[in-house]
């Protein structure tokens, strides 16, 4: 039991590690965030169906799994609030780079706490108002220092809004469905979201002839390895392991993703000393409120 316990351990930061890879697959892709997230999706989309031929999941809500049409809307909706995550989210990595958006992106715990007790019977509590209050200092400071990256810093919180948003939507379908048929459902739901923003003139599309090489190569690598596998592996893996454990490991993301970042993208990923104070002080703040609500949910 002790070993299949560390070998998930293992297994939940190698997951980790991949999605802190993510966004470094963002920068080397060269198409712009749209077209790339209508990729992204599609492909896994394709994945999770062939998952699911091989796996005999049914595609539609029956017997134990027979869900309202209103709940199957709510799921389409937090596919498309996902969509839109995922745009802002590559799009501030290229108005700014992978380190700002990932130190962004460790406010969504901080947006969790703030929005859960307006849509759940949670209340906030006393420290979370503390520590909201000094990631709030810290992304001031960023500011203050990183005036070259403002578009991105914006558009990285709002991506770590929306992702924590759809983590409060989806928590409730992820308990009552099976995890590939949700995914099937959400993916698909951004897809039509996306698919409806080519209609615009200032989105353009980008067809598979005009995407290099490489960018086929990791393309195929963040919608199989970084989104499809990444999200069933994850769900088992949490069925073996605490939810502190797991919320520790979920925070080193932006550690994985800002040292990836350094040694494969070089000097584009080289920021100043003050945005690495800005930016541990938020993610200590994190790891610190995670560690104590868990402690007090022990009691």
């Amino acid at each position: 039991m002790r070993d299949d316990r560390l070998l998930n351990y293992l297994h939940l930061h190698f997951i980790v590690f991949i999605w802190g890879f993510t966004a470094v697959l963002g920068a080397l892709i060269s198409i712009e965030s749209v077209p790339l997230v209508w990729w992204r999706m599609v492909l896994a989309v394709i994945m999770i169906v062939i998952y699911m031929k091989v796996k005999k999941i049914p595609f539609q809500f029956t017997g134990v799994h027979k869900l309202p049409r209103k709940r199957l809307l709510s799921i389409c909706l937090a596919g498309m609030v996902i969509a839109l995550h995922w745009i802002t989210f590559f799009g501030a990595i290229k108005a700014s780079n992978v380190s700002v958006t990932l130190a962004m992106m460790s406010t969504g715990a901080f947006f969790t706490a703030l929005l859960e007790p307006l849509f759940t019977p949670k209340k906030l509590v006393w420290y979370e108002l503390i520590f909201g209050m000094l990631i709030i200092g810290a992304l001031y400071y960023i500011f203050q220092v990183e005036t070259e990256y403002v578009t991105g810093m914006v558009l990285g919180l709002t991506s770590a809004f929306l992702s924590a948003t759809f983590s409060i939507m989806n928590v409730t379908f992820a308990k009552e469905h099976p995890p590939s048929m949700i995914s099937f459902y959400e993916l698909l739901s951004g897809v039509v979201l996306l698919s409806l923003f080519f209609t615009l003139p200032q989105f353009d599309f980008v067809g598979p002839q005009q995407l290099t090489s490489d960018d086929w190569l990791w393309m195929g690598i963040l919608a199989s390895v970084c989104t499809a596998y990444a999200f069933i592996a994850s769900v088992k893996v949490m069925k073996y392991l605490s939810a502190y454990t797991v919320m520790l490991t979920t925070n080193l993301e932006p550690v994985y993703g800002i040292l990836l970042a350094f040694f494969i993208l070089g000097d584009a990923e080289q920021m100043t000393p003050q945005f690495y104070i800005g930016a541990i002080v938020i993610l200590v703040v994190i790891v610190l409120n995670g560690f104590i609500k868990t402690r007090l949910q022990r009691k």
